[in-house]
């Protein structure tokens, strides 16, 4: 059996996956300067890796904000773009087991969708995300790199930086916390160490994300929620996010290999007109 070709190209990954059926057969991560040369390498780099030619692929399909950018089928292959929202429906349903549920797709920015397997719908997007994380980082401490970010974080603390529910009240509201965050960065402390605000931003990047999260569940009417996407491989991600879950009684998940969901979904939406 043939296998199918998804892949999500970013603004400066792509992510690949060859499922046959519906088992995932390989996977990889490929960086590049443009999305044409990313597309290109990212499947050449499929078929060297796993001893496949080009015959074993029956299709490709292809998504993602570099997507549009790939107009000729890749290697001869026959190659259909699919919608990215779809997509990453599919994937995180696909990945977490469920039948309905909100995807959260952390990617550069952060979009929120209702997911069923025969209809995805877009609830709303925000700008905060990756792109967030890493400029304010960038900004703040003169560091990108997430993951030497993500080590920095760990050494921080965030009561240094954020004020509490018990910073500004001595008695308890009724459904909050004393440890909750009442204003992110709210200290405004003059003597904040480096790793403080390494993980004071993180913070509030992962609780905006964890708020809307919610709200589009309570919108849904639907109490599972998926996180898909880049940031969801950062290591103090579940850290952040899993305590917002608890405080608002959701089921948030974050399943392995949550940063190929929307090349998976991709392998799964067919071609357009397909059932």
């Amino acid at each position: 059996m043939k296998i199918v070709v998804g892949l999500d190209i970013g603004g400066s990954t792509t992510k690949i996956v060859g499922m046959r059926g519906k088992e995932i057969v390989a996977s990889e991560i490929v960086r590049a300067g443009d999305p044409v040369t990313s597309a290109f390498g990212a499947v050449g780099k499929l078929i060297n890796d796993n001893g496949l030619k080009t015959d074993d692929i029956s299709r490709i399909n292809i998504t993602g904000v570099g997507s549009s950018y790939t107009t000729t089928p890749v290697f001869g292959i026959e190659t259909v773009v699919v919608e990215e929202f779809i997509s990453t429906g599919l994937g995180g349903l696909y990945l977490s087991g469920l039948d309905h549920a909100v995807v959260v797709s952390m990617g550069t920015g952060t979009a929120y969708l209702d997911a069923k397997y025969d209809k995805v719908t877009h609830i709303i997007g925000s700008g905060v995300g990756g792109g967030t994380l890493a400029g304010l980082c960038n900004a703040t401490l003169g560091v990108e790199d997430v993951l030497k970010l993500s080590e920095m974080a760990k050494e921080g603390s965030i009561t240094a930086c954020d004020l509490t529910i018990g910073d500004i009240t001595k008695k308890a509201i009724p459904g909050l916390p004393m440890d909750a965050t009442a204003s992110n960065f709210g200290k405004v402390a003059d003597d904040l160490s480096r790793e403080d605000k390494a993980v004071g931003i993180f913070n509030l990047v992962y609780q905006s994300i964890g708020s809307m999260s919610v709200l589009t569940s309570r919108i849904c009417g639907i109490n599972d929620i998926v996180f898909t996407g880049q940031l969801t491989a950062i290591p103090v991600c579940k850290d952040l996010l899993i305590p917002f879950a608890k405080l608002y009684d959701v089921n948030f998940i974050v399943p392995d290999n949550a940063v190929f969901a929307t090349a998976i979904g991709s392998c799964l939406a067919g071609k357009p007109g397909e059932a």
